[in-house]
């Protein structure tokens, strides 16, 4: 925390001058060095026309390439039919809306991963808070067949996810590369449905599983971590986290031979199957993929009936990938929390 403008003036009237611009020039250098206490400019997306654009796309393209100073988006109430995507030269934009079930962003592209994505942000220093992003293509009333659809797809390094909904069915959030951190986020899907090589902690965070193929016994997959190097840093963490819904779902897969994720003092319900995990296919090496779980609880939480590769992980190895500090030792998180 930075002294207010009273402790400064304090300062002044007790110290001398030399100790007074001393710390003047400390309070300058970090004022300008931690771009958290700074926010330029607020720009506002309203659908009534009540603020300075009504497409979301449109306010991120306001915002000038290159950008070294927080920008705020601010999202009204409604239901947003747009892409949304923040291009590579555009950091340091805070996304807000207004809570997850009222600002709502939804689009139905589909069949392709990379184009399909409803929200796409490949910056750099990107905050998103309290809104909704869905992939419509497989809502049940529709009827189409399940198919890669996308409502997420990050990668950016230092991005934050606070109160935020994925909704899809297949491939829901592409974790594609950098360090994320996400906190009290809803995400919902069925198969393969949190996926990617981003290293990432997810807290306190709802993981919502719906059927695959409604009416058939298909059971889906929770996530399907892509580490491809055992040095790799990344990994999925799921740390406080719920497991629920209506479809039953494995924990997870390889997609890549050193896949590594790791549930944590999470509740599992009756929906994970007792195996646990299951390889990618017949060829996969499942001894150098790391799948773990510690203090979990609920009915499906049970390790009598896991899979023989589970991974039994050393206490400080689960202290390391459960803090704060597996994807942030530099304080970039709690510099976004203040956004």
């Amino acid at each position: 925390m930075f002294l207010a403008l009273s402790s400064f003036v304090t300062l002044f009237l007790l110290a001398s001058n030399e100790v007074v611009l001393a710390n003047f020039h400390h309070y300058h250098h970090h004022v300008q060095d931690d771009k958290s206490v700074l926010v330029e400019r607020l720009i506002t997306v309203d659908q009534s026309g009540h603020g300075d654009f009504t497409k979301i796309q449109a306010a991120i393209d306001s915002v000038p390439s290159n950008n070294k100073n927080w920008i705020s988006i601010k999202v009204n109430s409604g239901t947003y039919r747009e892409k949304v995507m923040i291009p590579e030269d555009k950091p340091y934009i805070v996304l807000k809306g207004v809570g997850k079930r009222c600002t709502i962003v939804e689009w139905d592209d589909h069949d392709s991963s990379a184009q399909s994505p409803t929200f796409l942000s490949m910056a750099d220093n990107i905050v998103v808070k309290a809104i909704t992003f869905r992939n419509t293509y497989n809502d049940a009333k529709k009827g189409n067949p399940m198919t890669p659809a996308l409502a997420g797809m990050i990668t950016g390094d230092k991005t934050s996810f606070f109160q935020v909904g994925f909704y899809g069915l297949q491939d829901t959030l592409w974790d594609v590369k950098g360090r994320h951190y996400f906190n009290s986020c809803t995400i919902e899907g069925a198969m393969d449905f949190i996926f990617g090589a981003g290293q990432s902690l997810h807290e306190n965070c709802m993981i919502s599983v719906r059927e695959a193929f409604p009416g058939k016994a298909v059971i889906g997959f929770i996530t399907a971590q892509g580490r491809t190097d055992p040095e790799d840093s990344n990994g999925f963490v799921f740390k406080n986290c719920k497991i629920f819904g209506v479809g039953k779902t494995y924990l997870g897969r390889p997609w890549r031979d050193y896949a590594r994720v790791l549930f944590y003092k999470t509740m599992m319900s009756s929906i994970v199957q007792p195996l646990g995990w299951q390889p990618w296919n017949s060829t996969s090496n499942v001894a150098k993929v790391t799948f773990a779980e510690s203090d979990n609880f609920g009915l499906g939480s049970s390790l009598s009936g896991r899979v023989s590769w589970l991974k039994k992980l050393d206490p400080a190895t689960i202290t390391n990938m459960t803090s704060i500090r597996f994807v942030d030792t530099e304080g970039w998180i709690n510099a976004h929390q203040i956004l």
